[in-house]
């Protein structure tokens, strides 16, 4: 199928396809005029790569792990869970990064509110000196 056909039949653009096909995540064979043609394997290919990206996980990572899928052996499937275990490591760390940034804004958050509860309430224009 077409570039344009698969990414229809995948709701993945042509671009991010073609990202796809340079990272070497992707093949296609061209046909005499230059058109890239995929076999029809490559959309459930897509979905695992898309699923591989929403969760975070970067190109070079999924070519790192693609041998498992392609070639399954006890040595692809070693490399491939520890280059997971990595990755979850790092997922892991980041979400530790991201709690810590989430409780330290609600401690802003409660600063503010408790500063907020110091103001006069009748607003800002009340607040000001007459002009006169």
């Amino acid at each position: 199928m077409r570039i344009g056909d698969l990414a229809a039949r995948t709701g993945v653009s042509v671009r991010a396809i073609r990202y796809y096909e340079e990272q070497g995540l992707l093949t296609s064979v061209r046909s005499p005029s230059g058109q890239r043609h995929y076999a029809g394997e490559q959309v459930e290919r897509i979905a695992f790569i898309q699923r591989l990206y929403n969760a975070g996980i970067s190109s070079r990572t999924i070519a790192e792990l693609l041998p498992c899928v392609e070639s399954p052996s006890t040595e692809n499937s070693d490399a491939a869970m520890e280059r997971m275990r990595q990755e979850r490591d790092r997922l892991t760390d980041h979400i530790a990064e991201l709690q810590r940034t989430r409780d330290a804004l609600d401690r802003l958050m409660t600063v503010a509110a408790d500063f907020r509860e110091t103001l006069p309430s009748s607003g800002f224009r009340e607040a000001l000196p007459a002009a006169g």
